[in-house]
């Protein structure tokens, strides 16, 4: 047996902390001298030694540790999953205190939000090109981004087609916040962003920038301001929740779907058929996966950019996972009497 300093190098503890374990009735050596009062600890309690300084670390209170250290393994995962979520409530409740000091001191809206380079740099490269071209309304050429504690949202419209991007972010801090942001600025910022691990998107009621991060060390290394517009956005969410469910899903290859729109006879009239494994785009019949058979007439313009108004009716895809972009356009009119 060991003497309780070698026992306490050993597994990581103090004596005084063998001691005040003792006592509690958590750690009890495995003899103590009648004469001297040394305790002595055998090797077989090495286990729960190092198990007790884990769960210390872990905040976990005595009289748990001391059901877990005896008790059943289903009593200790019990004991251990309460704990956890325990935790996470306290954290919760600590970083929204945070959040509510940091917008106290700044006195504005801040909001700070952490997400791969590379996957900003690709939804910025999706949801650009469904930017208004035209001069009328400033704020169609721009990108919607929208902040919150579950997502990083790429929003972008020129009133007939929208397209949306969610990102997952690494890390949240601050109130939900939103921007508009000129599509040139983003793109400008795309390669910028590729060339980074993690980028910080930073919202503030003085404007937004992107961050650097040097993932080894946690800190900034390289800042892009963004400009920004403070005009009315339109309320794309309204639009969606008016979405009628989809009757009828095509997935085609992109390149294969332009070559055969190039093809078209008809620059301004496109029919297309969904039939089983094909997907019939005017004359050329294209690979496909069809949910239903179904007919359909576009404006060639609608499926390559730009896309324009006129149609009366909404087809909606979306491209797995949840995380991926989705596009709406509108059809000149449903062939078929069910889309």
């Amino acid at each position: 047996m060991d003497t309780i300093s070698a026992f306490a190098r050993r597994v990581g503890l103090t004596p005084s902390a063998l001691r005040f374990y003792d006592d509690c009735g958590v750690l009890r050596p495995a003899h103590v001298d009648p004469d001297s009062g040394y305790r002595y600890y055998s090797p077989e309690q090495e286990r729960d030694a190092t198990l007790l300084r884990t769960l210390r670390k872990a905040e976990l209170p005595l009289a748990d540790i001391t059901t877990v250290l005896t008790g059943t393994p289903a009593q200790a995962r019990t004991v251990l999953a309460t704990h956890a979520r325990r935790l996470r409530a306290r954290a919760d409740a600590a970083q929204a205190a945070v959040e509510t000091a940091l917008r106290l001191v700044s006195g504005r809206a801040h909001v700070d939000s952490t997400v791969g380079g590379a996957e900003l740099a690709s939804a910025i490269r999706q949801v650009t090109p469904a930017v208004a071209d035209s001069e009328e309304f400033p704020q169609l050429r721009c990108v919607l981004l929208e902040c919150s504690a579950s997502d990083l949202r790429l929003v972008a419209t020129d009133r007939y087609r929208l397209t949306v991007r969610e990102l997952v972010p690494h890390a949240v801090c601050g109130a939900p916040a939103r921007a508009l942001v000129p599509a040139d600025a983003l793109v400008d910022a795309a390669p910028w962003a590729l060339r980074h691990d993690a980028v910080r998107l930073i919202i503030e009621d003085t404007g937004a920038h992107l961050v650097a991060m040097d993932t080894a060390s946690d800190e900034a290394s390289d800042t892009v301001p963004l400009p920004t517009h403070d005009g009315d956005y339109p309320d794309y969410r309204a639009l969606l929740d008016a979405l009628e469910p989809f009757t009828c899903r095509v997935v085609t290859d992109r390149s294969a779907l332009l070559e055969a729109l190039t093809a078209s006879r008809d620059p301004s009239y496109v029919p297309l058929h969904a039939d089983g494994d094909t997907l019939h785009v005017g004359g050329v019949t294209v690979p496909a996966v069809c949910s239903r058979t179904a007919r359909l007439a576009f404006d060639a313009a609608v499926l390559a950019r730009p896309w324009k108004p006129g149609w009366d009716r909404t087809c909606c895809w979306r491209s797995p996972p949840m995380t991926g972009p989705w596009s709406s356009a509108r059809p000149i009119r449903a062939v078929s009497p069910r889309w």
